[in-house]
């Protein structure tokens, strides 16, 4: 297959799933771009033509989220998002190793929804997942982070729901997982 025959068969298809999801004409023009750039360096790995609107849809959707995970990277002139998050929680030991520990799917959801502030259904929208998908991978994000914590550094929630331990924790090590 040739980078033509997925333009003449995709491009428009493509271009609004873009659009719905980024909502903005510029950025869209230029994941669009992205997109059909990453497409034709990559064509070669497309082994099964009958697969070429899956693929090229996941591409798309990874320069979507290329696109969110890359936008609102500063808070302000002084901090990050992901740095303003970790100042809160710097107390709390192997709070940044636990978070980057995550398998990627639940990493993801945590970082656009508790660190860049999207909300669910906005990051449903990026992900192109649905909106009950997102809700259980950050339940199941939320879970394995308190099962690391507890088995770590013997965190427990207290009445208003957060975390008490030891803060600075000689137990952990970057190899707990």
């Amino acid at each position: 297959m040739e980078t033509q025959n997925i333009w003449d068969n995709f491009n428009e298809e493509l271009y609004f799933f873009i659009l719905k999801r980024v909502k903005d004409k510029d950025i869209t023009n230029d994941i669009f771009q992205n997109t059909f750039f990453k497409i034709h360096k990559n064509l070669s790995s497309l082994e099964k033509e009958e697969k070429a609107r899956a693929w090229v849809f996941q591409i798309a959707r990874n320069e979507i989220s290329n696109h969110f995970n890359k936008e609102s990277i500063y808070v302000d002139e002084l901090h990050s998002p992901k740095e303003a998050l970790l100042e809160k929680y710097e107390h709390i030991c192997c709070f940044d190793q636990f978070i980057d520990d995550l398998p990627e799917i639940y990493n993801q959801v945590i970082e656009l929804i508790y660190i860049k502030g999207l909300k669910q259904k906005e990051v449903a929208e990026a992900l192109d997942i649905s909106l009950e998908n997102v809700k259980a991978r950050v339940s199941r994000a939320k879970e394995i982070l308190k099962k690391k914590f507890n088995e770590c550094c013997q965190y427990e929630l207290d009445e208003q729901g957060r975390l008490r331990g030891e803060a600075n924790c000689s137990q952990c090590s970057p190899s707990v997982k």
